[in-house]
């Protein structure tokens, strides 16, 4: 009986697993619709600076919050995403070493609504991702098998 309920159990995970979904949040920007997601099958979270610089900074956390640092050094909460298909698949474009993104965010103030459109990009036999080609993070091979 018990390998009976315990093939069940691992049966119903692997089925619930199996129709997840990507969330993915419907966002509109001068009447019109696009949707973002925080999944890209990359590490996009983190932290990004400028090139030998410590400000201004972005920080970008797995949940689609996060804070971004302007020239002033005023630091403000965010709400991010990638473009995505309504599915949750990322929209991008594949260069000869390079994936670009639609990256958008929009302070996180109540009143605030509208959102911002930066390219993002991400650079493979470099090892880096950037925001608006500026901004930019490292990442590993280790991060890309997790």
């Amino acid at each position: 009986m018990k390998k009976k309920s315990l093939w069940l159990t691992a049966l119903l995970m692997s089925a619930s697993a199996t129709f997840a979904q990507i969330k993915t949040t419907k966002i509109k920007n001068q009447n019109t619709e696009h949707y973002i997601t925080t999944i890209i099958n990359y590490p996009i979270a983190g932290l990004y600076a400028l090139q030998k610089q410590v400000e201004p900074i972005t920080v970008l956390n797995a949940d689609g919050t996060g804070m971004m640092q302007n020239e002033d050094l005023v630091k403000e909460p965010i709400v991010w995403g990638i473009e995505c298909s309504e599915s949750g698949i990322p929209i991008f474009k594949e260069g000869f070493d390079s994936a670009a993104y639609s990256f958008w965010y929009k302070k996180a103030k109540a009143h605030e609504e509208e959102w911002t459109y930066q390219s993002f990009t991400i650079h493979f036999n470099k090892m880096k991702m950037f925001i608006a080609g500026e901004r930019f993070k490292e990442f590993t091979e280790e991060e890309l098998k997790r």
